[in-house]
């Protein structure tokens, strides 16, 4: 069974301890990330005059929408992925075939040659 790795982070001068199955390292990671969203966002104007909620509720909506997009990318590469695999397929098949019909067309020519001489 997999166990808890807990680790104190610092999230927005704040400091957290998260716990999950990956090891501290990931987890500093991922706060780094947040706080990167943090430091962004405080960047904007009138950012900091803003509440607490809508502060929080905007870094939420940044990390969602850097994971859809991330998410979509992925699924092009999948599908450019599954394009490429059935060229490639499709390339052995025409490969096998064309080997075949020289083989063929080499044995014909032997025997050709074999009943000439």
């Amino acid at each position: 069974m997999d166990s808890k790795n807990y680790t104190e982070v610092l999230i927005d001068g704040r400091i957290y301890t998260l716990g999950g199955a990956e090891d501290e390292s990931y987890l500093q990671r991922v706060a780094s990330y947040i706080n990167e969203k943090h430091s962004q966002l405080k960047k904007r104007d009138g950012f900091l005059k803003q509440s607490g909620d809508y502060q929080s509720v905007m870094v939420e909506l940044n990390i969602a929408d850097d994971y859809f997009k991330a998410k979509e990318e992925v699924d092009k590469l999948k599908e450019q992925k599954n394009e490429l695999e059935k060229e490639a397929y499709s390339l052995r098949h025409e490969l096998v075939t064309t080997q075949m019909k020289l083989e063929k067309a080499l044995r014909q020519q032997e025997e050709a040659e074999k009943k000439k001489g």
